[in-house]
């Protein structure tokens, strides 16, 4: 069964809008049977440095302002968090379970940051979402999957958060028309583009 692999970060706001648009998009469809399977793509790590606050909020009204205005309502930046690795670790806990799971979690883990203002580094947050999907604590071996994808993503030659891949077929940011005009976003859906994309993807 093939399967459509997306290396990403939770606290990126771009992938929260591109994986629920390829999940809406495969529910269209019918086609519960492709999984989506988010690898890790720590950008603390890529870019040695955690994601700027200001920064993704800045995207994050951008986003809703120009594609989403039903999405990230309950973002709050005072609850951002400082390190995505344990929460990244708790997906890849996830998917040891089945895929199902794992993607159940990855997507959670967006809604907790994104849709409902928690912080995704806090302890108490990931066990309740462990907790929910009978999950144990990350162990160590979770946290070195997340470096192993980080690393199997560079050498796949990942651009950036959300890089898909699916049947041979490889694409940044799929869903989203990006440009910059002075120091601003221009946003909008690239519903063709990722069609296209996911045409290659459910073939099989």
């Amino acid at each position: 069964m093939s399967a459509i692999e997306v290396y990403a970060d939770i606290w990126c706001p771009f992938t929260h809008v591109g994986l629920r648009l390829v999940a809406d998009r495969r529910l269209v469809r019918g086609r519960g049977d492709i999984a989506i399977r988010v690898r890790a793509w720590p950008l603390e790590l890529v870019n040695a440095t955690p994601l700027d606050k200001s920064r993704v909020e800045h995207h994050v009204r951008e986003l809703r302002d120009q594609v989403v205005p039903d999405m990230f309502r309950g973002f709050t930046p005072t609850a951002f968090p400082k390190t995505t690795l344990p929460a990244l670790s708790l997906a890849e806990c996830a998917y040891t379970a089945s895929d199902a799971v794992g993607e159940a979690v990855s997507f959670e883990l967006r809604e907790a940051l994104f849709e409902h203002g928690l912080n995704i580094s806090d302890a108490r947050v990931l066990r309740e979402i462990a907790r929910a999907h009978r999950l144990g604590i990350p162990t160590e071996q979770d946290g070195a999957a997340v470096l192993a994808d980080w690393h199997e993503g560079q050498r796949r030659g990942v651009r950036g958060s959300p890089h898909f891949f699916c049947n041979g077929r490889n694409v940044f940011c799929p869903s989203l028309d990006i440009s910059h005009d002075d120091e601003q976003l221009r946003l909008s859906k690239d519903l063709p583009a990722l069609d296209s994309f996911l045409d290659a993807c459910f073939s099989s």
